[in-house]
């Protein structure tokens, strides 16, 4: 059995890569990256180290790599291929559509109604409605995607941060926490279900990939923005949630959001199921073997304040639900507070203008244009 895998980034190889790899696949890694596709082709094996209270480490073994300019080639992977993933964010997608769309026609050609799965390892909202629509674009008008292409949805929650290397480690060799669940829609599937253990199929896909809008992100965020609010000098998230005000600011806050979950999709989660995810995440957000910074998780202004991301979203929906949002809320007001700086002593570049844009223009015009919130509404 063989995978195709756009993207060897971090989560592909610490994740994807890894799981389908124990599963007894062999893993082929499509990149841009030149020195990963030569090291990966070199070595044929890499390291996942699992920070966590029992360290680990994973031998991810019969991987090879391609480079994405290798078109012929490419295509040749695609058609033979028994599952494909994308793993590479969302505005790189449009880029692999074109050679990923020659592949499927090739396929067909080849092996006449022989449907393919692609699992969407992003974390997006709508990723299969986004997914179809560009392959529309690109795909012959007789080509029956629908009956051939699987569009899978997954929900991310393994935590890949970005941390100092081991002295021992190579450039393929990745750091992650123990989590090692990979939540799929078990109706995007035209194939059976890969037997792979850490593949956890659901229905209700959109409830699954909303709860990790809602909880997961959003308390990274609150736990995030809440801490630096606390103690600026802090550089983990471990160190902020030692802090009992912001743990349990920002687990208010992701109960509040988690409630207007629940509102949106009535009777999938349960009380008690929901109540232990939350702990589950505060406990992984405090991991210090992980090392993961406040910066990390807090930076890019622009991205997390954005109307369909971890904050608004839930803040918007609390409002036109008439749910409580005041907890919600001191986190999008911790957040415009945000300056936190990275390792080289510098705040990311794009929240040096989100800055200087909140000085010049002043709260409610960039609530307005940043987040798409509109001061008649009330709760500028």
């Amino acid at each position: 059995m063989k995978l195709v895998l756009f993207g060897a980034g971090k989560i592909g190889r610490s994740f994807i890569g890894q799981l389908f790899s124990r599963a007894g696949y062999e893993v082929v890694f499509i990149d841009k990256d030149e020195r990963l596709i030569d090291a990966l082709n070199r070595q044929r094996s890499y390291n996942v180290f699992i920070c966590d209270t029992r360290p680990e480490t994973i031998v991810v073994e019969n991987v090879r790599g391609i480079c994405v300019d290798d078109t012929a080639t490419v295509i040749d992977e695609i058609v033979s291929a028994d599952v494909l993933t994308v793993s590479i964010g969302k505005n790189g997608l449009p880029h692999i559509i074109p050679i990923l769309s020659e592949g499927l026609v090739k396929r067909e050609q080849e092996h006449p109604g022989k449907a393919l799965d692609i699992i969407l390892a992003e974390n997006m909202r709508n990723a299969d409605v986004f997914f179809y629509d560009e392959l529309a674009k690109k795909l012959p008008p007789d080509y029956p995607v629908v009956e051939r292409v699987g569009l899978v949805e997954t929900s991310i929650g393994k935590m890949v941060p970005l941390i100092v290397g081991r002295a021992d480690s190579n450039i393929l060799d990745v750091s992650a926490e123990a989590y090692n669940t990979l939540i799929v829609n078990k109706e995007g599937f035209k194939n059976p279900i890969p037997a792979v253990d850490g593949l956890d199929a659901k229905e209700n896909m959109k409830a699954w990939v909303d709860r990790k809008l809602f909880i997961h992100n959003f308390g990274h965020a609150a736990v995030a923005y809440t801490g630096y609010l606390a103690h600026p000098d802090h550089v983990y998230t471990w160190e902020a949630l030692e802090d009992p005000f912001v743990k349990e600011t920002a687990g208010k806050a992701m109960q509040q959001s988690a409630h207007v979950l629940k509102t949106i999709y009535p009777g999938v989660f349960a009380d008690g199921q929901i109540r232990e995810h939350i702990d589950d995440l505060l406990r992984r957000f405090a991991n210090r073997s992980l090392g993961d910074t406040v910066f990390r998780v807090g930076c890019d202004l622009y991205r997390k304040l954005a109307p369909d991301d971890r904050i608004i979203t839930p803040l918007m929906s609390a409002i036109r639900y008439h749910l409580p949002y005041n907890y919600i809320q001191q986190v999008l007001s911790a957040a415009l507070q945000f300056k936190c700086v990275g390792p080289d002593g510098k705040m990311f570049p794009s929240d040096v203008d989100f800055h200087r844009e909140l000085a010049q223009e002043g709260r409610e015009s960039v609530l307005q244009r940043v987040c798409g919130l509109v001061s008649q509404d009330g709760y500028i």
